[in-house]
C-alpha cells in the first residue's frame, strides 16, 4: 500500500449553509479594532462576539487584545472554564486581518505575550489558588469557524487538567460525557506561550504554571484544522478527545514542537485523520492514547456503523497519514501530569489505541523510537474497555490491539543506543486480541540498504497482516522496561527492576532560557485572500455581498462541494432515513422539511471519485429553527 490520492479536509469540506424558501437575511460584519485608518465599531472582541448574530463575520484589526479581567465563564458551570472570549452563538466566523499581528493575548500588561511574570492573569479566585484562563473558547455552538489569528500565554491553574490554560478551545462540554458541539473550522492558526513560572517552586525545575494546551476540542463531533501551529504547551500542542468514538475530524497541515507531547487524543477514536502535519523538538511527538477521562473510553479507531475507511479501504477510520515527525528528544519543555511521562526521544506513542492505522509517514532522528505501540497503566474506575486490577500497581490496564503500522520510512531513529531503540517496537500484556500488523515499512537511514533489524524485523516477519485474528501475549520484556524508564513510570514493571543497560535517557534540567520563539512571520504564512468569502464592508470593499440564510421549518439545504475530485452523488440522511439525494455532483441545493424539534441533526453523504474507485465522504451537520 504506497501513497495514495484521498480527500483533504473531508469532515467539512461538504459545507451546509440553509436558506428560507420566503425570505433572505444579509449577514452583518462586525469590525474589531481599526485596519488601515478605517476604525470599527468595536474596541474588543469579546463586544463584536456579545453583538453578533448566526452568520455574521467578526474581522479583527492587526493588535495586541489583552485580557485585563478575569474572563467570562459559560453559564451554568460555577465559574468553571473561564475564558478571555466566549463564543456561545453557533455559526459565526471568526477572522483575524493578519495572522501574526492579530494577538489574543493571555496578559494583561507590558508587549504582546511579555515573559515578564507581572504582566500576567492568572484568571478568577479560585478555592487552591488563582484558576487560570482560558484564550479564545466556543462552548457548545456549532459550526463556529476561527482564522487566522495567534493566541497566546493563557496560564492553567487550579481550574484543573485541562479547565484552564487553553488557548484556543472549541467545548463541547468538558467533563460531561457527551457530545455538545457540531461541526468547527479553524485555519491559519498560531498558538504559542512565552511563559513558564518556578518562581514559588520548591526546586528550581519544578513548574508552577504554564500554558496547557494549544488548539483544543473536546466533546464535539465534526471539524477541521487547516494550517495550524502550536509550541510551549506543557501538555500538548494539538488535543482532541472525549468525542464518543466517532470525532468526524482532521487535523491537516498542522506543526506541533517545543510541547511535552506535539498532540495528544485520549478516547479520540472512530472517524479521525492528521495528515501533512509535521511533530518536532517535543519531548514526546505524538501520542494517542485510553484512559480514565475524557470518557468514554477507550481510544478506538474502528469506522463507526462497520463503515470503510476512504484511505485505508478497511474498518479503521483512526488514520496517521503523510506526516513528519522528527527530532523529538527534547527533555526540556514545560511538562506536566501523565504528559511529562511520555517516552522522550520518540516520534510517535499510541498507548493503549486501538484500531490505528499508521501509514505512509516519515520518522527521521528520534533518538528512542520512531514509534511506540504500548499498553495504558492507569489507576481506578471506569476502566471502560480496560483490564481492571491486571497488578498490585496498576489497578486499570488499557492494552492495545489492532493498530496496523505500514508503508513508513524511518530514519535514524534509535541512535540513543539503548536495548530496543529503533525504528518501532510494541508489547502486549493480554492474551486474545486482535493482532497487530507491521508491513512495507523501510528504514532509509545512508548504509541501511532499507533492511530492518531487531524488534522491526522480527515484528513485520510475524505480524504481515491484520486480519482480526487473537495472538498470544506479547511482553517484549526489554522494550517494556525500556519504555518504564525512559518515561519514568518504572511501577509499570516493579519499582525494584532496574532499567536495563543502555546509555540512558535526557532527562529534564529546567528552563534556563526560557521558551522558544515564535518561527518566523514567513514560515507561519497569512490566509490567502482574508476577504475572498467575506460580505462587502468598508475593510474588504471588493468583496461581493452574500445573503446569510435564515433556518426555518421549510428550508433548503445547500452543499458546497470543495473537493479536487470528481463527486458522483450527495444524499442527506435525518435520523437514518433518507430524505434527499441526487446524482449529480457539485454544489447543490435540497428542499428539506425540518420536523417539530428546534433543532434536527442531519448527514451529508458524498461519493467521490478517488484514483478511479469511488469513496464515500460523511459529514454531521445542524439545523435551527428561526
Amino acid at each position: 500500500m504506497g501513497r495514495r490520492s484521498f480527500i483533504t479536509g473531508l469532515v467539512i469540506a461538504a459545507a451546509v449553509a440553509f436558506t428560507a424558501s420566503s425570505a433572505l437575511a444579509s449577514p452583518r460584519v462586525l469590525l474589531v479594532g481599526t485596519y488601515h485608518g478605517i476604525k470599527g465599531h468595536y474596541k474588543t472582541v469579546q463586544a463584536a462576539i456579545n453583538a453578533a448574530k448566526p452568520y455574521d463575520y467578526i474581522l479583527i484589526a492587526p493588535g495586541d487584545y489583552k485580557t485585563p479581567g478575569n474572563g467570562y465563564a459559560p453559564a451554568g458551570q460555577d465559574g468553571e472554564f473561564p475564558a478571555a472570549d466566549l463564543v456561545t452563538t453557533p455559526d459565526l466566523t471568526i477572522i483575524g486581518m493578519n495572522r501574526n499581528k492579530v494577538i489574543i493575548d493571555g496578559t494583561k500588561a507590558g508587549p504582546a505575550c511579555t515573559d515578564n511574570i507581572n504582566d500576567q492573569n492568572w484568571g478568577p479566585t479560585a478555592t487552591g489558588g488563582p484558576a487560570g484562563l482560558n484564550g479564545l473558547m466556543v462552548w457548545k455552538a456549532d459550526d463556529v469557524t476561527i482564522d487566522n489569528l495567534t493566541a497566546c500565554n493563557f496560564l492553567g491553574g487550579s481550574g484543573g487538567d485541562g479547565g484552564t490554560g487553553n488557548e484556543i478551545w472549541w467545548n463541547g462540554g468538558a467533563g460531561s460525557g457527551s457530545i455538545g458541539g457540531w461541526g468547527y473550522s479553524g485555519n491559519y492558526l498560531t498558538t504559542t506561550s512565552s511563559f513558564y513560572d518556578t518562581t514559588n517552586a520548591s526546586q528550581e525545575i519544578d513548574e508552577v504554571t504554564a500554558a496547557e494546551y494549544g488548539i483544543f476540542s473536546s466533546n464535539w463531533d465534526g471539524g477541521t484544522w487547516n494550517h495550524t501551529y502550536a509550541s510551549n504547551m506543557n501538555d500538548s500542542g494539538y488535543y482532541i478527545g472525549a468525542c464518543q468514538q466517532q470525532c468526524n475530524q482532521v487535523l491537516n497541515h498542522g506543526w506541533g514542537e517545543y510541547d511535552a507531547l506535539g498532540y495528544s487524543g485520549s478516547n479520540s477514536g472512530g472517524s479521525l485523520i492528521v495528515e501533512h502535519s509535521q511533530f518536532d523538538e517535543n519531548e514526546d511527538g505524538f501520542d494517542t492514547n485510553s484512559q480514565n477521562g475524557d470518557e468514554p473510553s477507550p481510544q478506538n479507531g474502528t469506522c463507526p456503523n462497520g463503515g470503510v475507511s476512504p484511505i485505508t479501504d478497511t474498518h479503521s477510520c483512526w488514520v496517521f497519514f503523510d506526516n513528519y515527525v522528527h527530532n523529538n528528544n527534547d527533555p526540556n519543555v514545560p511538562a506536566a501530569g501523565a504528559a511529562a511521562a511520555g517516552p522522550v526521544g520518540t516520534g510517535m506513542t499510541v498507548s493503549g489505541g486501538r484500531d490505528d492505522t499508521i501509514l505512509d509517514n516519515t520518522y527521521a532522528n528520534n533518538g528512542a523510537w520512531g514509534l511506540a505501540v504500548v499498553p495504558y497503566p492507569d489507576s481506578g474506575p471506569p476502566c471502560t474497555g480496560g483490564v481492571t486490577d491486571f497488578s498490585p500497581a496498576i489497578t486499570c490496564l488499557f492494552d492495545e490491539w489492532g493498530d496496523a503500522v505500514i508503508d513508513n520510512r524511518f530514519d535514524n531513529d534509535g541512535y540513543f543506543g539503548n536495548p530496543t531503540n529503533g525504528p518501532f517496537d510494541t508489547t502486549d500484556l493480554v492474551s486474545g486480541e486482535p493482532t497487530d500488523c507491521f508491513a512495507g515499512n523501510q528504514v532509509t537511514t545512508p548504509g541501511s540498504d532499507d533492511e530492518l533489524t531487531g524488534d522491526s524485523y522480527y515484528l513485520e516477519q510475524h505480524y504481515p497482516s491484520c486480519d482480526g485474528h487473537d495472538v498470544l501475549a506479547d511482553l517484549n520484556p526489554i522494550f517494556l522496561d525500556q519504555v518504564a524508564c525512559d518515561s519514568g513510570d518504572a511501577f509499570l514493571l516493579n519499582e525494584s527492576v532496574p532499567c536495563v543497560g543502555g546509555k540512558g535517557y535526557p532527562r529534564f534540567t529546567g528552563l534556563k532560557n526560557g521558551l522558544h520563539p515564535l518561527p518566523p512571520a514567513k514560515e507561519l504564512p497569512n490566509m490567502p485572500d482574508v476577504c475572498g468569502h467575506v460580505p462587502a464592508n468598508p475593510w474588504c470593499a471588493k468583496a461581493k455581498t452574500k445573503k446569510a440564510p435564515i433556518v426555518c421549518k421549510a428550508a433548503v439545504v445547500t452543499v458546497l462541494a470543495s473537493y479536487a475530485e470528481p463527486v458522483t452523488s450527495v444524499s442527506v440522511y435525518r435520523d437514518g432515513s433518507l430524505i434527499a439525494h441526487s446524482d449529480r455532483g457539485g454544489s447543490q441545493a435540497f428542499d428539506i422539511k425540518m420536523g417539530s424539534l428546534k433543532t434536527e441533526r442531519v448527514l451529508v453523504v458524498e461519493k467521490v471519485s478517488v484514483d478511479r474507485h469511488v469513496k464515500t465522504i460523511r459529514s454531521a451537520r445542524v439545523l435551527h429553527e428561526c
